[in-house]
């Protein structure tokens, strides 16, 4: 007899359309769970719930929710939603996107990503290397990989691969058997108060390591270094380019097609194996560092190096992730997410060392007020590599506008702190008219923000090849 799970609930995710939310629904939609889920806006997350046969409402009203009989949240739903509101009166269950992940997670032995820098990637890169093995991994991911072309997927096998969400501190209640931080960052304060605060949270997940995991991190990460000297037990792993890491990134080659470098791994200071010539798709120290990540976790998982490293090499990349759009005589334009200072850094830190001499364009749309009035200086300075800044107004992400913010003076201190010329533009109609009139050859045009632009760039891009 076939036991179905939850079957008579109906389970109803408020902001069913953001990338986690989306991949968490269908993870249910697959187990046998009945979905259904509303948003503000359709989108291709949305287009793709309802492909797979999922109902979604656009719009937020309490009818959305007759039938539900559990509700799952977004971190980005407001208290005052009329469907929360509707909710609390029915006194229905209501769930985090991180709790209810967190019970799904529990059927699983599960390697889960954190930090606050490249999470998605590290994620796909290890889910890949699991599916060359045939291991048939569970992936729950926060970007669309491109050989998936899914942001998650039920797998048949025992573990699961999850890219956590700190951004309301319910990382802390995944199950983890092993463990990835790639980074500590001012990111998330608007929730958090403090960095310390932040610090303090990413100690207690290193901490929830148990007997038979371990948790590998980072060593060139300064925050990360500082934490792992107050950890309760020495139960990690390190990698990195830090001289002291368990597996040292050496002998590094770049270019434009690709990456290569050998790993050092060493045991009580005593180098054990040197593996050769791992070589990716992708640009910058930043992918070398989750490259690196990722062959240490499949190693400790047992996984033959031969098809960690084929793996690698055949790795599609995940969108917005540096991702070429189109050409047009000459110029070529990419999308990426990098929304936050240490992100635009790494961005263009490598563009600029495959392309030393090219003229870049940054499009850059901040995304949140809160963000860019914690993080106002270190926005300013992120753009030094960089020819010229094509700066919109804030995407508020549905945040109130309680922060002064003067986009004129933000983009004067762009310009005085990056050294660069800063021009402010009003919408996508604006930034479309700008590049008909000022673009000429061999420009690279890198569009960055977690909000619209990606859209924005995908529009124009059908207008351009028009024009």
């Amino acid at each position: 007899m076939k036991i179905n799970i939850a079957s008579k609930e109906i389970i109803h995710f408020i902001g069913i359309g953001g990338i986690g939310m989306s991949g968490l629904a269908q993870i249910m939609k697959n187990m046998g769970f009945t979905i259904q889920g509303s948003d503000l806006n359709s989108n291709i997350n949305v287009e793709r719930l309802i492909k797979k046969g999922i109902k979604v409402f656009v719009g937020h009203n309490k009818k959305n929710i007759n039938k539900a009989t559990m509700i799952v949240i977004s971190s980005a739903i407001k208290n005052n939603n009329i469907e929360i509101i509707t909710s609390k009166k029915k006194k229905l269950p209501i769930f985090k996107r991180g709790e209810m992940l967190a019970n799904i997670a529990t059927l699983k032995k599960n390697i889960v990503i954190a930090g606050s820098h490249g999470k998605t990637t590290t994620t796909s890169l290890i889910s890949n290397i699991l599916d060359q093995a045939n291991l048939d991994p569970t992936v729950i991911n926060g970007g669309i990989i491109n050989s998936l072309k899914n942001t998650a997927k039920l797998g048949k096998g025992d573990w699961a691969v999850i890219e956590s969400d700190e951004s309301d501190g319910s990382f802390l209640n995944l199950p983890i058997t092993y463990s990835i931080l790639t980074n500590i960052d001012k990111e998330h304060l608007d929730y958090y108060k403090n960095f310390n605060s932040l610090k303090r949270n990413f100690k207690k997940f290193i901490d929830k390591t148990p007997s038979f995991g371990k948790a590998l991190v980072c060593l060139d990460n300064n925050h990360l270094r500082d934490v792992l000297k107050k950890c309760r037990t020495k139960n990690f792993l390190t990698y990195g380019f830090h001289k002291n890491s368990n597996y040292q990134i050496t002998n590094i080659e770049k270019n434009r097609f690709y990456s290569k470098f050998d790993l050092k791994i060493k045991v009580f200071g005593k180098v054990n194996e040197i593996i050769k010539n791992i070589k990716i798709k992708l640009l910058g120290d930043h992918n070398i560092s989750n490259a690196a990540a990722s062959v240490a976790v499949a190693l400790n998982l047992g996984v033959n190096i031969n098809i960690i490293k084929k793996s690698l090499r055949q790795f599609a990349g995940i969108q917005r992730r540096f991702t070429k759009i189109f050409s047009l005589d000459g110029k070529d334009f990419y999308d990426d997410y990098a929304h936050h200072p240490t992100e635009i850094n790494a961005v263009l830190s490598s563009a600029r060392q495959v392309y030393p001499k090219r003229k870049i364009i940054s499009v850059f749309q901040p995304h949140r007020y809160s963000r860019v009035n914690f993080l106002r200086n270190e926005f300013s300075k992120a753009f030094k590599l960089t020819n010229l800044v094509l700066l919109s107004p804030v995407y508020s992400a549905g945040e109130k506008k309680k922060y002064n913010f003067n986009q004129q003076k933000f983009s004067e201190l762009i310009s005085k702190n990056s050294e660069v010329q800063v021009i402010n533009i009003k919408d996508q109609n604006d930034l479309k008219n700008f590049f008909k009139k000022n673009l000429f050859n061999d420009e690279m045009i890198i569009c960055m923000g977690a909000g619209s632009i990606s859209n924005w760039i995908r529009n124009i891009s059908k207008e351009l090849w028009i024009y």
